[in-house]
């Protein structure tokens, strides 16, 4: 089938615009040189105030670096959804810190006292940048070869019946988590995904359940590479800075990797996996139709190499 012209100027407009300097690139760059230093510095009056622009400075370099390559990026494509993907990431995050009120499995070390209220509005803040880091980070490795090629393995494809069941596994995980954190915390990072993604399947929201029943695992895959890359640079600017995050777990204590230990990298896949899941389970929530925004995932790939056939 050819494409429409519409499809065609689109794809002509990509193809110019990538291998330009994309203005978003070096104010982002510019943010990370700017913030680095100070959120080291080991001085409160100034680090205290870094997380935010820091993750601002990576999210416009990522997407900086994709529309370079690409032509296209999430801020280029819309910027509204993409303050957007900041506004869902303050209540995603929120519904973690809820968790770690009975898993103990991190605390933070501020650079002063605050109050319940800046602590909460500092807070959101940097909350606010998971998801588009997340995002960011999949659709910049989404324009290498190896990662636009799709990637089918398994086919998994439960009943309606089925999902109702994963979603309810996925559930009773989240809460034996909270119930017996010393022994069950890991399940923090796998119970939301298996609650979330099977009910954007049955209402018809974007699912990576919907994609592995096609046997595309290449989301899947670009998510978990996203999730990794992510946790590496969070847990290598907090090292140094002030305030900072330190981690209480059981059993897996060392070695470390920053703060971090090293075994719990293997939670940044599956916290990739329920970002997505609970995003597009708030998209579908708020506008009652499947999100098209992110181009990282199958969908989206499938869908650009149709308009391009």
């Amino acid at each position: 089938m050819g494409m429409t012209a519409a499809a065609r100027d689109e794809q002509k407009s990509d193809r110019t615009r990538a291998g330009m300097i994309p203005g978003q690139l070096p104010i982002g760059l510019l943010l990370i040189l700017i913030s680095w230093p100070l959120a080291w510095s080991g001085t409160p009056t100034w680090s205290e105030h870094t997380f935010f622009p820091l993750w601002l400075g990576y999210i416009l370099t990522v997407d900086g670096l994709t529309r370079w390559r690409s032509g296209d990026s999430l801020l280029t494509r819309d910027w509204r959804r993409f303050v957007l993907l900041f506004l869902l990431s303050m209540p995603l995050w929120w519904l973690f810190e809820f968790a770690n009120q009975f898993l103990g499995n991190w605390r933070y070390v501020q650079a002063r006292p605050l109050s319940p209220l800046e602590f909460a509005l500092r807070s959101s803040l940097a909350f606010s940048t998971v998801i588009p880091a997340l995002f960011v980070t999949a659709e910049w490795w989404r324009t290498f070869a190896f990662f636009q090629r799709p990637r089918r393995w398994l086919r998994i494809a439960p009943s309606r019946r089925g999902l109702l069941a994963i979603a309810g596994l996925g559930l009773s995980m989240f809460l034996l988590s909270l119930i017996a954190p010393q022994q069950a915390f890991p399940l923090v990072w796998l119970g939301l995904f298996f609650f979330f993604d099977p009910i954007n399947a049955l209402v018809g929201n974007q699912s990576l359940a919907a994609e592995v029943a096609r046997r595309r695992w290449d989301t899947v895959l670009v998510l978990i590479v996203a999730g990794l890359t992510c946790g590496f640079f969070w847990e290598m600017w907090n090292i140094n800075s002030l305030p900072k995050w330190i981690y209480v777990v059981p059993y897996v204590d060392r070695p470390k990797l920053f703060e971090m230990p090293l075994l719990g990298y293997g939670g940044y896949p599956p916290f990739a996996l329920e970002v997505y899941a609970a995003y597009n389970l708030m998209f579908g929530l708020l506008f009652r139709r499947r999100d098209r925004y992110p181009r990282f995932d199958a969908a989206a790939v499938e869908g650009a190499a149709r308009s391009g056939n």
